[in-house]
């Protein structure tokens, strides 16, 4: 029986830290939410043929902020989207890049993918793309 406690006593910390990294959703955001905080500094994404559907925002306990987003290859051909392609805003106004990523799609292809926007202590509101 003291085996059977002590062994429960190694491992329950690992049982315990590894619902730290669980990720929640935040929320599903319509397509229609229009915020109107100052853009001071201009920071917009790089130019694409890139279109965000629709994105659920997601984050954990230790603040990192996730995106599921649909994005569609509005080009005929082949393109790659990377995180330069992409902008998040948060709560407090600032944009944010993800973390460096990139994704080939093929022409008029949609896919949805989970992307990483880092840590933050400010929540995501809105993700958005700009097209030529």
């Amino acid at each position: 029986m003291l085996r059977f406690f002590s062994l429960l006593l190694c491992i329950l910390p690992f049982l315990v830290s590894a619902n730290e990294d669980v990720i929640s959703v935040d929320r599903v955001v319509p397509n229609s939410i229009e915020l109107a905080f100052p853009n001071e500094r201009n920071i917009e994404p790089e130019l694409s043929d890139f279109q965000i559907n629709n994105f659920i925002l997601m984050s954990n306990d230790e603040g990192e902020r996730f995106a599921v987003v649909t994005i569609k290859n509005l080009s005929s051909g082949s393109r790659t989207l990377n995180h330069n392609h992409l902008i998040a805003q948060v709560s407090n106004g600032a944009r944010i890049n993800p973390l460096p990523f990139k994704h080939a799609f093929n022409g008029d292809e949609t896919i949805s993918l989970t992307i990483n926007f880092g840590e933050s202590k400010f929540p995501l509101l809105t993700d958005y793309t700009r097209t030529k």
